[in-house]
């Protein structure tokens, strides 16, 4: 690896990354620390994240420089071969600038393959190397490693998440690597090639090769074997990531695991990383903080919807949700009624019976909000 500045409270690198086409490659990373900050002296160790951007997205400084005022060593690296502008400081100290402007970046003369439709998907034509899952997957895991080896990161204490596709490389990260001790995808999950997926026509333009991709990069081949504690993040309506796939993969995980489910949450970069129970499910695993509640699988009894739950913080509020919209998932409305909590258990009256999708959340005194598994009807 290289460093690139230092001068800054976020500073900027080069590391090496997988070959592409038969030639080296080198990947761009943002990393901020409470020793970058000016916060910290010099001898302490803190907990590690690795931050994974989506879509058209690329390394944010202020996702790293968020991380590090939590008091995270944080890495963010861009998977498409590009490097971001230098980032811009507001009068609070906080990063800022034009990054979430794809214009703005610079392609590196030996960055490896684009974050493009082509390279995701029609690639699989092709050799392995020149995959962007392939080159996203290993080149975190590498992120990871360079994370690791850094005298001020507790290597034994790391986390991961990704919004949007970088979500999706969640999923595979995750599932692959068990040196992290926790991971929150954010929207993203496997299932691409069935219904209402907006990824699904790329992969059937595949044809006999869709099955390929889908053994090699769909998450839904590999959450099976994840064993890394997952906090799963998404909305209602995500057109990209849609609940029914959203829930099948949450199913697969058979280790621990939560869900973080929101009416009408917004799809993006900003809104991805905004919600608080990430950085505390990720503190509950790496510095060892109050873990979000725990929800048990929705059952119905006596008329009534019932979910066992566990918090270690008296909860403050629950809540049923439901649709008995039918077409497109994105567009469906939801309606929310109050629930009541009684010995550890969540009473909701039972959804209308033209209710087709339902859950449970709960969100406890400080203002945590985790949910039960989608009850989904054929």
């Amino acid at each position: 690896m290289h460093w690139v500045r230092q001068d800054q409270q976020v500073w900027s690198l080069t590391y090496e990354g997988e070959r592409f086409q038969e030639k080296p490659t080198e990947v761009f990373a943002f990393y901020a620390s409470p020793l970058t900050l000016g916060e910290a002296k010099p001898g302490l160790k803190f907990p590690g994240v690795v931050l994974i951007h989506g879509g058209g997205g690329t390394a944010f400084a202020e996702w790293v420089y968020l991380w590090a005022k939590r008091g995270y060593a944080a890495i963010a690296m861009d998977l498409s071969g590009s490097r971001p502008p230098d980032p811009e400081w507001d009068p609070s100290g906080a990063a800022k600038g034009n990054a979430h402007d794809p214009k703005s970046r610079v392609r590196l003369p030996n960055g490896g393959p684009n974050h493009g439709h082509a390279e995701k998907f029609d690639s699989i034509s092709g050799a392995p190397d020149t995959h962007w899952p392939f080159h996203a997957v290993a080149n975190v895991m590498r992120a990871h490693s360079l994370l690791r080896s850094f005298a001020e990161v507790d290597a034994a204490h790391t986390a991961v998440t990704g919004i949007s596709w970088g979500g999706y490389t969640t999923c595979l990260v995750a599932s692959l690597d068990d040196r992290f001790k926790a991971a929150v995808p954010v929207y993203g999950c496997g299932f691409l090639h069935e219904g209402e997926s907006v990824q699904k026509p790329s992969i059937d333009k595949l044809g006999d090769r869709g099955s390929d991709w889908v053994r090699e990069y769909d998450p839904s081949s590999f959450l099976g074997r994840c064993r890394v504690p997952i906090l799963f993040v998404n909305g209602t309506n995500d057109v990209h990531y849609v609940l029914d796939s959203y829930a099948k993969s949450y199913a697969l995980v058979p280790g621990e695991k939560k869900m973080r489910l929101q009416v009408q949450m917004p799809h993006g970069h900003q809104a991805g990383w905004a919600p608080k129970e990430i950085g505390m499910f990720v503190d509950s695993k790496c510095l060892n903080a109050t873990p979000l509640p725990t929800l048990g699988k929705p059952r119905v009894d006596a008329n009534e919807v019932h979910v066992s739950y566990n918090s270690a913080i008296p909860l403050k509020g629950c809540s049923l949700h439901f649709t008995a919209d039918a077409g497109l998932r994105s567009k469906r409305q939801w309606t929310t009624v109050s629930a009541t909590m009684e010995k550890n258990e969540i009473r909701a009256p039972l959804p209308p019976a033209t209710a087709n999708t339902w859950f449970v959340s709960v969100t406890d005194e400080r203002g945590a909000m985790v949910s039960s598994e989608p009850v989904l009807k054929p």
